[in-house]
Parts: structure tokens; sequence; C-alpha cells
């Protein structure tokens, strides 16, 4: 699931830790972040950002649990726009204001 928010005057990064976000890495241009939603890490939420032309670019979904297919590019995500998904999409989207 995509959302964008246009011409975002907080840095990226801060923005999504206000969010409740962790960072976890640079891939490249972008920034993964991820907030678990249970003690052991799973389910949670994880989200590629990358700003562009002063908007924020987040591409978001759910990760049910941890890879299991030894491809840690492969895992039982969720990314349809309903349920859980949709509501931590509509969460962000408040906080900005």
């Amino acid at each position: 699931m995509k959302i964008i928010i246009n011409n975002i005057k907080e840095n990226p990064a801060s923005f999504l830790r206000r969010a409740g976000y962790i960072f976890q890495r640079h891939i490249g241009e972008e920034m993964s972040f991820i907030r678990p939603l249970a003690r052991g890490g799973y389910p949670r939420f994880h989200i590629y950002a990358y700003a562009d032309s002063g908007n924020l670019i987040i591409n978001i979904h759910l990760d049910q649990k941890k890879e299991t297919y030894g491809d840690s590019t492969r895992h039982h995500g969720e990314y349809e726009e309903d349920g859980a998904l949709k509501k931590e999409a509509d969460r962000i989207k408040t906080i900005i204001g």
C-alpha cells in the first residue's frame, strides 16, 4: 500500500519515529522502518520510505510472521488496502494533521 505525504516539512525519519516506527536500515535511497505489534516482533508494520521533490513516499505492508523460505526478501506479508493495514495508514495520515 502506498501513502504519499505532500510537502512534508519534517525530517522523514523524525516523522516516522513520532508515528511509533523504529528505523532499521538504509537500502539505497530508501529507509526501512518497523512498528512491531507484539513482543516477539511479529506481526509488525513494515515501511519503506523515501523523499521525492519534497514529498514523502511510504510503501507499507504488514508482516504476519518472520520469513520461512530461507530468503529474507520473501515473507508472509499483507499488502491489501483494507483491515489492519488501512487502519494503520489512516493513523499515519492523522498524525500529519
